[in-house]
């Protein structure tokens, strides 16, 4: 018989919105503009171009070049972006939205408002989309995923959605985001899951391999996984899988993985050279907590970006977690992120792509959108450059997603970018120093959207 979700109870409260979102984003129809005079990185391994012009028509690049050739669109509106840098807008690929609502997180805070929320949160970051990773349940996430697509909130990131993932039953407990998983039993279950998912539109498939540091005794086995890759590839879906150990990256590797959702441990010359015969693997680091440990500078000396959408008590609640971490466990996280992060250096240079991936709503709590910054500035520590780091988070998280019009500032491209105050070429940092995001080629209203979050602050 096939495995159904362990709780039903929440089930019911992720149903249809309880109002329509509107039918068209209000400006999909205006004229054309033409923004000059910026220091341009396209999310390609191009040089910046240091006096670019590009033309934006009906919420798409029409023209992207220096401003000496650009030709301009009769009636077009002009914007001045002298001293500032544009590069294209991040795309997050693992998230788990829609569960942390200020200090709580679960189940119950899963709701159309909240997802909003949190879309709203990314677009204010300058993520242009988010990929959630398999904490998905009900029919909700696929209303919300199709809406957000078509631009019906323009001030709104876009909704991907793995919907239900797929785990053993060891992963699941009725208060982790794994409450509503699949439960996976059988080859033939597994396949059957992977068909409904299919049937919903699902491009890509979570599942779990992992033994939690020796808390999990009974993981998914080959013999599952295996079918879950199989199922999943006939229907022209790839799988996502959180696996961390080296001895099961090896295997899934074996098994044709697609997308490791998470860093692993350890890289040898055996994995090594397995990432060199699947040259199509992928790995998405989700690196922002590991590295907290030796280095959260946000949490004594809170930047204005942060605390714009982060409520005090988010905050103090990160900084006594960061303080408890002490003696042999603090040296212990020190270790692990410095093995990690010579394994991604190592990996790069191996030449396998990595994406942007934060795991932002789930180890990384609240701090949706701000995780993606992270992750930016502990790439480069890892030994990146920022160039790199930032193709890593636009051009190649898109072509991972499968999202062919994201990615790039490139003619026939969305027109979605982030203008920034100063050159994250001279410091990945200086990507925080936001002056707009542009999503479809419509401004969003970051001040509106900040004051919103302010008010919710208040409330929470």
């Amino acid at each position: 018989m096939r495995a159904t979700a362990v709780v039903l109870v929440v089930t019911l409260c992720a149903c249809a919105p309880s109002t329509p979102l509107p039918t068209a984003p209000p400006d999909a129809e205006r004229g054309a503009t033409v923004f000059v005079g910026a220091r341009l990185l396209s999310g390609t391994s191009d040089p910046p171009i240091e006096d670019s012009a590009f033309v934006v028509e009906k919420g798409r690049f029409a023209f992207v070049g220096a401003r000496s050739a650009v030709i301009i669109p009769e009636g077009a509106a002009w914007v001045d972006l002298t001293g500032k840098t544009v590069m294209p807008a991040m795309i997050d690929g693992h998230s788990h939205i829609g569960y942390v609502r200020g200090t709580t997180s679960g189940p119950a805070n899963y709701t159309r408002e909240n997802i909003i929320d949190h879309m709203h949160r990314f677009a204010y970051y300058g993520v242009a989309a988010s990929q959630a990773m398999g904490s998905d349940f009900g029919l909700l996430p696929y209303l919300m995923r199709d809406q957000l697509a078509a631009g019906v909130d323009p001030d709104a990131a876009r909704f991907l959605t793995a919907g239900r993932g797929l785990a053993p039953p060891s992963e699941i407990s009725p208060s982790n985001m794994r409450h509503a998983a699949f439960v996976v039993t059988t080859e033939d279950g597994a396949r059957a899951d992977v068909v409904e998912l299919s049937s919903r539109g699902v491009r890509i498939v979570k599942t779990w391999v992992d033994d939690r540091g020796g808390a999990n005794t009974q993981k998914l086995a080959p013999n599952l996984y295996r079918a879950i890759i199989d199922e999943a590839h006939q229907r022209g879906m790839r799988v996502a899988v959180h696996a961390t150990g080296v001895a099961d990256a090896k295997e899934l590797l074996r098994a044709g993985i697609d997308i490791f959702a998470h860093m692993i441990s350890d890289v040898d010359d055996e994995l090594e050279a397995l990432f060199r015969e699947h040259p199509g693997t992928v790995v998405l680091p989700t690196l922002p907590a590991p590295r907290l440990a030796v280095h959260a500078p946000q949490f004594e000396s809170p930047p204005a970006l942060l605390t714009d959408t982060i409520s005090h008590a988010q905050i103090e609640r990160a900084r006594a977690q960061r303080a408890a971490l002490t003696g042999e466990a603090a040296t212990r996280a020190q270790e692990s992120w410095a093995k990690l992060a010579r394994g991604v250096a190592r990996l790069h240079a191996a030449g396998v792509k990595l994406g942007l991936g934060t795991d932002g709503g789930g180890q990384n709590g609240g701090f949706i959108g701000w995780t993606a910054h992270a992750e930016l500035e502990n790439l480069v520590a890892a030994g990146l450059s920022p160039a790199q780091v930032i193709t890593i988070a636009t051009r190649n998280t898109a072509q991972i997603l499968g999202l062919d019009d994201l990615g790039l500032v490139a003619p026939g491209k969305s027109a979605d970018f982030i203008i920034l105050d100063a050159n994250p070429l001279d410091d990945i940092t200086n990507t925080r120093l936001i002056a707009d995001v542009y999503l479809r080629g419509h401004r969003v209203d970051r001040a509106l959207l900040k004051s919103t979050f302010a008010k919710e602050m208040v409330a929470k």
